[in-house]
């Protein structure tokens, strides 16, 4: 494994109320630390993980922030109560995203035309509290960039967060002045190539770097873990790939990126 000397490291997108932590988190912040991750922002994605979320942001106050919004996949859910709910959260000053949120066309979990009106409530509510977007996008690149693009000169910004789509999608992106996060997909020989070809098309101050604890391990990791959670402490990992791919020093890529993830989001 990449250990990190070249700085410290924002992780903009770790589940860390997932239940897979819930045995040993002091263990994977105390590793993340170690490891140089600086700042980790907890990705909300329901009531549930929200509210898990803002116990870690007290537990770990100035070193957790946290995101808040309803997942495509239950978009379902978003009802008038949880819209409300999630208008009051995105008052505190420790929520510093909008999100997650966005379309995802891969499983329909929640019918598509839902996701499409749910995703507008997001961006009404986040063109409304003036606080920048957590954005996902799978298989539903025509409908989401339509959407973004109808409201985006109405809210501050944002990141297409976990980008693993193709080179037309990743520029209609940069043309709305987004932000694109690489998570360890890049890190994968079989599914990442394409994203190891198009990371240096991104330019230098739209590049942001996450984790997506516990999902997409990377496979690069040697050893491998004896389990495959994700954690913050691997950031390293994705980092070292995205430098290698675009031809650059680890330590100004992390540089970079963490002054990123602080003018977006206004992490110290």
């Amino acid at each position: 494994m990449n250990s990190n000397t070249d700085g410290p490291l924002v992780d903009i997108g770790a589940n860390l109320g997932h239940p897979s932590f819930s045995h040993d988190l002091p263990q994977v912040v105390q590793a993340a630390r170690d490891a140089g991750v600086a700042h980790i922002i907890v990705t909300g994605t329901d009531i549930a993980s929200i509210e898990a979320g803002l116990a870690l942001t007290r537990d770990y106050e100035g070193y957790m922030t946290l995101t808040a919004g309803f997942h495509p996949h239950v978009a379902s859910q978003f009802d008038g109560a949880a819209q409300e709910q999630v208008r009051a959260w995105l008052e505190l000053p420790v929520v510093v995203a909008v999100g997650e949120c966005g379309l995802d066309f891969n499983r329909n979990f929640s019918p598509p035309d839902i996701q499409e009106q749910v995703f507008v409530r997001h961006l009404e509510l986040a063109a409304a509290c003036g606080k920048p977007l957590f954005l996902h996008q799978r298989d539903a690149h025509d409908s989401f960039h339509s959407i973004l693009r109808e409201y985006r000169d109405r809210v501050s910004g944002g990141v297409v967060h976990c980008f693993t789509d193709q080179r037309k999608a990743l520029f209609d992106y940069l043309d709305l002045d987004m932000y694109i996060g690489i998570t360890g997909w890049i890190c994968d020989e079989r599914r990442g190539r394409h994203l190891q070809d198009l990371v240096g098309l991104v330019p230098q101050d739209r590049l942001l770097l996450e984790t997506d604890s516990p999902y997409l391990l990377p496979r690069t990791l040697r050893p491998p873990p004896p389990h495959r959670r994700n954690e913050p402490r691997f950031l390293p990992e994705v980092l070292h790939t995205v430098a290698r791919c675009c031809h650059r020093h680890p330590g100004q890529v992390a540089e970079q990126t963490t002054s990123n993830a602080a003018r977006l989001f206004g992490i110290r």
